[in-house]
């Protein structure tokens, strides 16, 4: 449970050094833009001091202060292994130590990047044949949308360019990838959607169905939908489909039944790519290698990074399949090298840290520890909730998970936006010792803990966000807006 210091300078977790707390805070407050964080009120101390993480270990994570907290959300999904794994630390500093760096231009690589390569295609769905490496997930899938776009101007149809995600889906916050995701305020006052990216309806059956429209059903509306779409922009315009296999941030969503079934079939019809985006399903996160095997999805493009390297350095990799992959290599010779690339493609570093990475998650059958764990996460956060009068949802797969909070679940009535309900949760659980995510798009609070994750953590998890729900719960009543 949450331990804490109440002095301002604060005792350092690694080397016994004081961390000042008021003087590190006013450094950062002057000097770093923090990603989705109001700018003026974190510049004038409005938020309070930001919390400076100093150590981690397993699955928890120890601040300056000396308050230690369970990591609910795997930092942002990306720690499968947890915490403080000194294999994949000592891989880095050995690969540091041998060749810090060294591009991978014009046929350069490493024995750490070709064994790499090979490995993610035997991992792979599918007949998957290249692997492009990149650091983030957000520049992955600018990746996609360029050999998308590359592809299809080799095999000589150079309007087929549009690309079809989804609403809430989230695939990144570049130019190209920020406008595949489906969410206003990564757009707004952005300049974005760029054009050429559409949005079809958000695979979600508790928000989404008509009266006593079964999963199946609507399963098959959605993907009506999509066939409207494209027939509506024309076949000869749509490129690809991206989509996660699990929506994430979107409010962590598992498709409703025979939904991939359902949308196969129409972008086979239409001779349109399929990209699935398991920057956060891959390597374990729901219980297999790719969320793809989970639902029967057959990607002609894969999107990989977070769990690739669990967070311990940055690391992304598209993965090409075959149809693709030989279109590149038999129009090589008219179109010249390949000529997409970044400085840090194939890092040798972040190489290493990916390999040490997947040593463990092999060795330890991480996969089957959460296709059995993942379950128990679900149900534990269900008994939690039963008697809340509250909960609208309690939904998941693997080790991923949200309960949505709602007015009135008889009727599906939200609460008022300003009520902040989902954040008040967010809150009231770190304030009881863990980090749980207030997600986007309703009062949702989300749950991804590292895939280490035990039963008896479990449990622990579960006891927080039931004494965390009902406190928050008591002063809602209290407050007359239930």
């Amino acid at each position: 449970m949450t331990t804490t210091k109440d002095t301002n300078t604060a005792q350092g977790n690694t080397a016994g050094q004081k961390v000042d707390i008021a003087a590190i805070s006013e450094m950062d407050r002057a000097a770093t833009l923090h990603p989705f964080t109001p700018v003026r009120a974190y510049e004038e101390n409005e938020m309070g001091d930001p919390r400076i993480v100093e150590t981690a270990s397993g699955i928890r994570i120890t601040d300056a202060k000396g308050v230690t907290s369970i990591d609910g959300f795997a930092g942002l999904y990306c720690v499968n292994i947890g915490y403080g794994r000194q294999e994949v630390a000592e891989a880095i500093a050995d690969q540091a130590r041998k060749l810090a760096y060294y591009h991978s231009y014009a046929a350069h690589t490493t024995e750490g990047l070709a064994r790499l390569s090979n490995r993610l295609i035997a991992m792979a769905p599918g007949n998957m044949r290249k692997v492009f490496y990149g650091l983030s997930g957000s520049d992955a899938n600018e990746t996609q949308a360029k050999i998308v776009w590359h592809y299809h101007n080799l095999i000589g149809q150079p309007k087929k360019k549009k690309i079809i995600a989804r609403e809430r889906g989230y695939h990144g916050c570049s130019v190209i990838s920020g406008s595949m995701t489906g969410m206003s305020f990564y757009h707004n006052h952005m300049d974005l959607p760029v054009t050429n990216i559409l949005h079809t309806g958000v695979p979600h059956h508790y928000w989404g169905c008509n009266p006593g429209e079964s999963e199946l059903e609507f399963s098959q509306r959605r993907a009506d939908e999509l066939e409207a779409m494209i027939l509506k922009e024309g076949p000869e315009t749509v490129g690809a489909f991206i989509g996660e296999p699990v929506l994430g941030t979107g409010g962590i969503i598992p498709p409703p039944e025979g939904y991939w079934d359902a949308i196969q079939p129409v972008l086979a019809k239409y001779d349109i790519l399929l990209i699935a985006d398991e920057v956060i399903t891959a390597f374990g996160r729901i219980g297999a290698d790719f969320g793809s095997e989970l639902y029967g999805m057959k990607p002609d493009l894969i999107t990989v990074a977070k769990g690739l390297t669990s967070a311990y350095a940055p690391l992304s990799a598209v993965i090409i399949g075959d149809r693709v992959a030989s279109v590149l290599s038999e129009h090589s010779d008219e179109v010249g090298a390949f000529s997409h690339g970044y400085t840090y493609s194939g890092h040798p570093i972040s190489v290493a840290a990916a390999n040490a990475n997947l040593d463990i998650l092999e060795r330890e059958k991480i996969g089957a520890h959460v296709a059995a764990n993942g379950i128990y996460l679900k149900e534990s956060l269900a008994e939690a909730m039963k008697d809340v009068g509250i909960v609208g949802e309690v939904r998941g797969v693997g080790m991923m998970a949200a309960i949505e909070f709602v007015a009135d679940p008889a009727t599906k009535t939200r609460f008022e936006a300003g009520f902040k309900v989902g954040a008040r949760m967010s809150a009231a659980c770190l304030k009881n010792g863990l980090i749980a995510r207030a997600m986007p798009h309703g009062d949702i609070l989300g749950f991804a803990p590292p895939l280490i994750t035990t039963r008896q953590d479990i449990e622990e998890i579960a006891a927080i966000v039931r004494k965390s729900v009902l406190e928050v719960t008591q002063q809602l009543a209290d407050e007359g807006k239930i």
